[in-house]
């Protein structure tokens, strides 16, 4: 079973923007000396202080050059922030710079919060015309445009493979009907993953691209050298969520003192935050093993995508390895 990663380059609360983007070449680095991981995706989020990977683009130039192997990728550009031609030109640059690594995973969601998709300028109605923009990407970045007299210019000719993102049965119906391999976020939305995957695999349609169903279903992974270590640590990721899911609804933008967190743990966010973390292996190399085979026979997946959810850059390289030892 092919195993990847999401990182969301997160930005820890003692750390700098530069720190969080070093740590995500460190990880990059060690994730390839695995040789067990295909590829490394970073997503598109706008306005959200943990997160550095606003511009995707020029994240994933950073860390293909500094790795040798590894597919680096969007996991996933926001498409309708974005026109297509601009998203070929990108990516089309990068399939120059590092041929045969450059995977373009496309989401229809705006990565933000309404007031920061306004200051992208974007057109409110834009994720209507996903499926139309997904077409004219794919063309803009082949042999023939789809725009007479525009061409991609990095771009044309490459052939990046696309990817569908999705959490729901729109992207999985897509990406059966354009024939393209369909990624499920079931790292924070599992309610619709074996129903979108049934939809996804019962309707596809063989593509240039993709001749059969391709499935890659994102989980989370809290991975330590002992069940009971890996526990605490889960503990901790399960408070961290919280706490970002009540600062995200107006609760407090500070830190939580760990009584009210106590109490957060027994509100809706609490419960909301439980539930977004439903498909998370946790434990030992033994209990994190069985966990993958389990959950990709569950999610029907051809490939499993973790967010290594280790708490700090020394447990998530000890993680990668454990992940990258399962065979």
């Amino acid at each position: 079973m092919p195993l990847s990663i999401l990182d969301l380059a997160q930005v820890g609360s003692h750390e700098s923007v530069g720190d969080a983007i070093r740590s995500s070449v460190e990880l990059a680095q060690r994730a390839e000396a695995t040789g067990r991981f295909e590829r490394i995706w970073f997503a598109e989020h706008h306005n959200m202080k943990n997160i550095a990977s606003a511009a995707t683009s020029v994240l994933l130039a950073h860390v293909a050059s500094q790795t040798q192997t590894i597919r680096v990728g969007s996991g996933g550009v926001m498409l309708p922030n974005h026109s297509p031609l601009t998203i070929a030109e990108q990516f089309g640059t990068l399939a120059e710079l590092h041929p045969g690594r450059i995977d373009l995973g496309l989401g229809r969601a705006p990565g933000t919060d309404q007031r920061t998709w306004q200051a992208l300028r974007r057109d409110p109605h834009a994720s209507d015309r996903f499926p139309q923009d997904v077409v004219e990407l794919q063309g803009l970045l082949s042999d023939t445009s789809p725009l007479a007299g525009i061409e991609a210019i990095p771009g044309k000719g490459t052939n990046v493979p696309l990817y569908i993102l999705g959490s729901s049965m729109f992207g999985a119906k897509l990406a059966a009907a354009l024939g393209l391999p369909y990624a499920f976020a079931s790292h924070f939305a599992p309610d619709q993953l074996q129903a979108a995957v049934y939809a996804y695999r019962s309707e596809f349609k063989p593509s240039a691209q993709l001749d059969a169903p391709y499935v890659i279903a994102a989980l989370n992974v809290v991975a330590a050298d002992t069940d009971d270590e890996a526990s605490a640590m889960y503990e901790k990721v399960l408070r961290s969520r919280v706490e970002m899911i009540a600062t995200r609804f107006g609760m407090a933008d500070r830190d939580f003192t760990d009584a009210e967190l106590d109490m957060l743990l027994d509100s809706p966010a609490g419960h909301q935050a439980k539930h977004m973390l439903t498909y998370t292996a946790i434990g030992g190399p033994e209990r994190i093993a069985a966990y993958l085979e389990q959950f990709a026979e569950h999610a029907m997946a051809d490939e499993l995508m973790m967010t290594n959810s280790a708490r700090g850059l020394d447990a998530q390289k000890r993680a990668l390895e454990i992940v990258g030892g399962i065979r």
